[in-house]
């Protein structure tokens, strides 16, 4: 059985190649819907798939855009994926899923090979300070956005989508003073020579500020379950007197919690919990998390959006934007 064409696709449906080619490319044509249906019709019975790489041809483009994350294992990440993917869909585009175990190393060979394919543009997340990806990027003329981490020393020379986490901190402290807690202590990542603007470094100043830091409880450890498990246990450990533990991600909260739990704590009546980021799963574990909130969905939505600008309109304004955290109340603080 030989391929089937879309020359046979138009024959089938009686109108011309160019007629079912922007139909089935979903390009702005005046056909009456019958002929519509009867081409999209011809190409479902036919099992016939456009080809992607014939019309980037005749159009320049390829559609495609890829997304550099470091963990596809953080729930924070998978659903910012899964925004970008929303609305790349709207305009037509497909994504490109690079997951990069927080290597810089991998993260330069994933550009080169998002690059070789041509993509339309990047949406990345950095995994290391080093600027090699930015400038292989830039060299290569390929339009992109870094979202969520910053990169020291080039900020004003890309386009970003960001929370304010230092903002982010702020609220949290605030809540857990409020809330009578004293003795805070705060878990973060031990990944921080990606950004000097650290959560845990915003926590070390404002808890400073404020008369409360407490250099014997502050931990870090990776950015994962285990890594939230390894470091409250050598926080407990200490046998500090501790009224919350703040973490710098709700993953690393939610492995908190377990090892807490296991040892006999009652979560918040002998310790309060506060996560960081407000991944979905904060409202489906128990005690239901408490966490400073990114706007995920917004992040991801407003990664895209900038980077369509910049491809399609060949902007090279430099744009930062600069979303608003916020503060989700659940069960884990009494």
């Amino acid at each position: 059985m030989r391929k089937i064409t879309l020359l046979d696709i138009a024959k089938y449906a009686n109108v011309s190649r160019t007629t079912a080619s922007m139909v089935l490319n979903n390009k702005d044509i005046s056909v009456s819907e019958e002929t519509r249906n009867r081409i999209l019709e011809a190409a479902k019975e036919f099992n016939y798939i456009p080809n992607s790489f014939a019309r980037g041809l005749s159009t320049k483009k390829s559609y495609t855009i890829g997304f550099v994350i470091p963990d596809i294992e953080n729930p924070f990440f998978a659903e910012m994926a899964k925004a970008i993917e929303i609305e790349a869909e709207k305009e037509g585009y497909s994504i490109i899923l690079c997951n990069t175990f927080n290597s810089g190393k991998r993260e330069e060979e994933y550009i080169r090979l998002l690059i070789s394919k041509l993509v339309d543009g990047v949406i990345l997340v950095a995994s290391s300070k080093q600027n090699n990806s930015i400038n292989m990027l830039k060299a290569n003329e390929v339009p992109f956005v870094i979202v969520d981490r910053h990169i020291d020393d080039i900020e004003e020379d890309i386009n970003g989508v960001f929370c304010d986490n230092e903002q982010g901190i702020k609220i949290g402290l605030d809540y857990l003073i409020k809330k009578e807690c004293k003795n805070i202590a705060f878990i973060g990542s031990n990944k921080n020579e990606i950004i000097s603007n650290s959560r845990l470094g915003y926590f070390c100043k404002i808890a400073s500020k404020y008369n409360i830091f407490n250099q014997e409880l502050i931990e870090e450890d990776e950015i994962s379950l285990e890594g939230g498990i390894k470091a409250t246990e050598r926080l407990i450990d200490r046998n500090q007197k501790i009224d919350a533990i703040f973490y710098s991600s709700d993953v690393m909260a939610i492995g908190g919690i377990k090892f807490l739990i296991r040892k006999g704590f009652n979560i918040p009546k002998d310790i309060n919990i506060l996560g960081y980021d407000n991944i979905g799963i904060c409202s489906f574990i128990e005690p239901e998390l408490t966490s400073v909130a990114q706007p995920i969905y917004n992040m991801g939505k407003e990664a895209f959006v900038l980077l369509m600008d910049i491809a399609k309109n060949n902007n090279n304004t430099k744009k930062v934007i600069n979303l608003k955290p916020y503060l989700v109340e659940r069960k884990t603080v009494k």
